[in-house]
């Protein structure tokens, strides 16, 4: 019986504000929320497909991925709430950090924390494996075809996140919390026009919003393929940037810099 429960597990995106997703990990039963910055439409899609929400995984502080929890926790008071232990926060909480892992459930593999400063210098993701199949929940450092701004840590910093994650199974899901993939792809093409696994994806991420439907969740194997913050040491893209043999974290930093202009 736990063996059906388990195999009908489904990961659904909540929309919220203008671009947000609140990842929700269900088996038709219990469920998780990741980054729930707004309480009403988790409470909404709770409600309807009858579900009891055990879990809250937060993976950094900013009010878009926080200001939900204290309401959920008003609705739900058995709930379990996972955060940064290198960052401050006002509701009830069990600090977590790398290595750390973190029981969900008897109906779930247990989530592996991984550090990853840059946006905030407490950032974590975390990374689930269950039933053959790899999740990474990873908030506002990796996107679709991007990455976060740096508000909090360096360049060097994010850059050592990112490959953190890189080295995750290719397989590996990616579920970001904001629905940049379309305009990150059209930067990535300014840097690297030729590249035709990116100029595809341009192509299915346009029908996918044009159709109103989301560009995530991405796979490691599709940002190492067309994301340019993990492909710093692509010919073609520090030749677009007019550096001068430049290391990857020079290819980075630049980067990041358009990006933030872009």
């Amino acid at each position: 019986m736990i063996d059906d429960i388990q195999r009908q597990l489904q990961i659904i995106p909540i929309p919220a504000f203008k671009d947000n997703y609140l990842w929700l990990i269900h088996n038709n039963h219990k469920a998780i929320v990741i980054d729930p910055g707004d309480a009403a439409p988790v409470i909404h899609v709770l409600k309807k497909l009858k579900l009891d929400l055990q879990t809250i995984l937060i993976t950094h502080h900013h009010q878009d991925h926080i200001g939900g929890v204290d309401v959920l926790l008003e609705a739900y008071p058995d709930v379990k709430v996972f955060a940064p232990k290198l960052e401050p926060y006002a509701f009830k909480h069990e600090p977590v950090k790398e290595p750390d892992t973190v029981y969900l459930g008897d109906w779930i593999s247990r989530a592996k924390v991984i550090d990853v400063p840059g946006h905030t210098l407490g950032h974590i993701a975390y990374y689930i494996e269950h039933a053959e199949q790899q999740w990474l929940f990873c908030g506002d450092t990796l996107f679709g075809a991007g990455c976060g701004r740096l508000f909090e840590g360096t360049p060097a910093q994010m850059m050592s996140s990112l490959q953190k994650l890189a080295a995750l199974p290719a397989s590996t899901q990616v579920y970001c919390t904001h629905e940049y993939t379309l305009h990150n792809i059209n930067f990535a093409l300014t840097l690297e026009p030729t590249n035709k696994t990116l100029i595809k994806r341009h192509q299915d991420a346009t029908k996918l919003t044009q159709s109103g439907q989301p560009t995530l969740p991405s796979t490691i194997a599709i940002e190492l393929a067309t994301n340019p913050f993990l492909r710093c040491d692509a010919a073609e893209i520090q030749s677009s940037l007019f550096l001068e043999k430049p290391t990857t974290l020079q290819t980075f930093t630049k980067t990041r810099e358009l990006r933030n202009s872009y």
